[in-house]
């Protein structure tokens, strides 16, 4: 009982300990995104102008003109149909083809299932690098490249979409699914009007990180789109430094650019914060 005192003194110092480590984490972490968008206000003469005694985070005066040059130095809104566009059908094949393939390996039995299940689990430990050289060379011989079809259907397919919602179509239960059975529903019937409507969470959680990953890739795109009518986002921000390449780039251009491309992922991120923690109990607890 005398150390009770003692114990909660400890047990007080690493919670103080904790959260200063974790506010120091954070302030790491939120000042280059304050810097970012305090370049972005900025001219192109006065982003240089740094005094360490007096950092001016609010620039005086404010150079809204960026974000509209932004708009017309380089195409940047063909460049933002283009990302709005892949990724949607991105997102939608993926969700899609997953939803099928999951409920093949958690629903349905046929010879192999298992096998093939954990066959098509290994291609997860292939990195992409690896497959990337190979299926250039498929989109090439087919004649895609340079067309949505090469930025859309190599994505549409993902061993991580199939294996997450495989964990949660198997927790529902087997009753629904034989009460359906009884009532004449056929498996297709079942996966459409059983399983889809009681996965919306895992559905959800799926189609946020899905157009999450697929809104900021940037090396695929960049390999099989020639064209600047098909460029995507990310590539628009490359393209702006490539027009100063003999000169220094227009660092308040640049930066007003990516925080207007980050708004798109900043609210999907704020307003869906729950099934990012969903994802993560599906994929890593239920095995």
């Amino acid at each position: 009982m005398s150390n009770t005192p003692i114990i909660k003194k400890n047990k007080a110092a690493r919670t103080t300990l904790m959260y200063i480590f974790l506010i120091l984490g954070g302030i790491t972490m939120i000042l280059p995104f304050l810097w970012m968008i305090s370049t972005s206000l900025k001219s192109y003469n006065s982003v240089f102008i740094f005094d360490l005694k007096d950092i001016k985070w609010i620039p005086d005066p404010i150079y809204w003109k960026n974000y509209v040059d932004v708009w017309k130095v380089v195409p940047f809104a063909r460049f933002y149909l283009n990302s709005i566009f892949v990724c949607v059908a991105v997102t939608f094949g993926q969700v899609a083809t997953s939803a099928l393939a999951a409920y093949a390996f958690a629903r349905l039995k046929f010879p192999g299932r298992d096998k093939i299940f954990f066959a098509y689990l290994a291609t997860m430990m292939i990195p992409g690098s690896v497959t990337m050289i190979p299926v250039f060379a498929l989109m090439r011989w087919f004649g895609w490249i340079d067309t949505y079809k090469a930025l859309i259907i190599p994505s549409i397919f993902t061993a991580y979409g199939t294996f997450l919602l495989r964990q949660f179509f198997m927790t529902l239960p087997r009753d629904l699914e034989d009460a359906a059975k009884i009532d004449g529903c056929s498996l297709w019937g079942i996966f459409w009007r059983v399983i889809l409507p009681l996965s919306n969470t895992a559905l959800a959680t799926l189609t946020i990180l899905v157009s999450l990953g697929n809104w900021v890739s940037f090396m695929w795109p960049l390999l099989v789109t020639n064209s600047i009518e098909k460029k995507t986002l990310p590539i628009g921000l490359a393209y702006f430094q490539e027009l100063y390449q003999y000169a220094q780039p227009d660092w308040g251009l640049l930066m007003a650019g990516s925080l207007v491309t980050m708004v798109p992922i900043i609210i999907i991120f704020l307003f869906n914060q729950r099934f990012f923690i969903e994802g993560i109990k599906l994929t890593g607890i239920k095995g």
